[in-house]
């Protein structure tokens, strides 16, 4: 059973909220370019520190790095990027509209919404071209040839040009990882879907060399499930998430094996890819010590062999699993005794960009100031929201809608007893503690990262 179709109620929220906005909207907008608003940019930072965590923290044997959008153009032409980089493109003569040939399935006339392009009298497609997808610029004052540069449209390159000084810099023996978030590029024919599908992303790689000759599939089989629980830890559901295995047809000439993460984000939308890992072979740094005439083996010193690794690359599409996450969070759910009910984004606590949301009852007897010297003491810890204005439902209904999981009210007995009101996000639950405690409580909640 396909899952609800939150997707126009989410875009709708998103602005209002100020989690997302479409680019130079006052412009009329970007097309499939989007800018992440106050909280947006909290939430996409929180799943990326996660994944940092996760990837490089939390472990002894990956490495970090950040390697520079703009690259030499021989690293593009080494790994197939210039020359098979590309989608088959159809122009429509009637309409002057662009479609993917291979996905006229999946898009709509833009004169007759309810038909696919070719399939009316009043459309003529001609006949496919392949279009590359990189972004192409120069470098430097003349706008020649020789001067061609691309905005790189993925970010394991940036891993693999990069590979021995990484691994002679930190002296990690194989198998070790390097990881990397980045932006990526690509000028799709068809973007869409909000956030899912765009020209300007940003990428969470990790490319993990092994021992060609060692338990290359054994890594392969630890990172497929590494990865999946990883996506389970963000409170995505389990019964949304599945493995989708590469066919013979889908399988990249080089790859050995390659499995998809999808994610249910239901509606027409359905299951879609949020995450690759794939077993890449030797394919990419022997194509790079290839063009580069550089040597890229590994030497190990024990069996005194020299060789290039496999890789097997895990590449996580930040901006796909921060909507996956709204998704997955979104909720409207009755409550007893209101007419209206509510909206609940049920983010994951570590997740949500606002951490607590503290509210004084009333705005007098002395209940403001305390509200704003918690709120400041809470504030270098974590996220907070101090709201004075409006009814205490009212006050709730708004943390709910961005996903706050905690909020503190200032009353009557907190100006006695020091004490405070924490009300649960989910459970609705209340309950009093201490308000010199309140760091240690919101904090014991949220959660590590992991």
């Amino acid at each position: 059973m396909s899952s609800p179709d939150v997707m126009e109620k989410l875009v709708s929220l998103c602005k209002r909220r100020g989690f997302i906005f479409q680019s130079s909207e006052i412009y009329g907008g970007a097309g499939s370019v989007w800018d992440y608003g106050p909280l947006g940019v909290e939430l996409k930072k929180n799943l990326k520190d996660r994944w940092w965590h996760a990837m490089v923290r939390a472990r002894g044997d990956i490495e970090g790095l950040d390697a520079a959008i703009l690259m030499h153009p021989r690293v593009w032409e080494a790994s197939g990027h210039v020359a098979g980089f590309t989608d088959p493109m159809v122009d429509c003569k009637a309409c002057k509209a662009r479609f993917r040939a291979d996905k006229l399935e999946d898009a709509q006339c833009p004169r007759k919404p309810s038909k696919h392009p070719g399939e009316h009298g009043d459309c003529e497609l001609t006949e496919p071209r392949n279009f590359n997808l990189m972004f192409k610029t120069f470098m430097g004052p003349l706008e020649e040839s020789a001067s061609v540069v691309y905005l790189r449209p993925e970010t394991a390159q940036g891993i693999y040009v990069n590979f021995l000084n990484v691994q002679q810099a930190s002296r990690q023996k194989v198998p070790f990882g390097i990881a990397q978030i980045g932006k990526a590029f690509r000028n799709e024919i068809t973007p869409g879907n909000f956030i899912f599908r765009t020209r300007e992303f940003e990428q969470m790689e990790m490319q993990f060399f092994v021992d060609p000759d060692g338990d290359h599939m054994q890594w392969f089989e630890f990172w497929k499930g590494q990865r999946m629980a990883w996506h389970q830890s963000l409170g995505l559901q389990q019964d949304r998430l599945l493995f989708h295995q590469h066919t013979p047809q889908e399988l990249a000439h080089y790859a050995r094996a390659a499995f998809d993460i999808q994610f249910d984000f239901g509606g027409t939308l359905g299951f879609q890819e949020i995450e690759g890992v794939h077993h890449r072979g030797d394919f990419d740094l022997t194509r790079h010590q290839e063009y580069s005439s550089k040597r890229l083996e590994y030497v190990d010193q024990v069996s005194n062999r020299r060789y290039v690794p496999f890789v097997i690359e895990t590449s996580v599409g930040a901006d796909r699993t921060t909507l996956a996450v709204l998704v997955n969070g979104y909720r409207e759910e009755a409550v007893a005794g209101e007419q209206e009910g509510r909206v609940v984004l049920g983010l994951h606590p570590s997740l949500a960009p606002i951490k607590a949301g503290v509210f004084p009852l009333t705005k007098k007897d002395g209940m403001p100031e305390f509200a704003e010297k918690l709120s400041n003491e809470l504030r270098p810890h974590f996220p907070v929201f101090l709201d004075e204005s409006g009814a205490i439902g009212r006050r709730y209904r708004r943390q709910d809608e961005v996903g706050t999981p905690f909020c503190l009210t200032i009353d009557q007995q907190t100006m006695t007893d020091g004490t405070v009101t924490v009300r649960d996000r989910d459970t609705l639950a209340q309950e009093r503690i201490a308000a010199s405690s309140a760091r240690e409580y919101i904090a014991a909640r949220i959660g590590h990262l992991a």
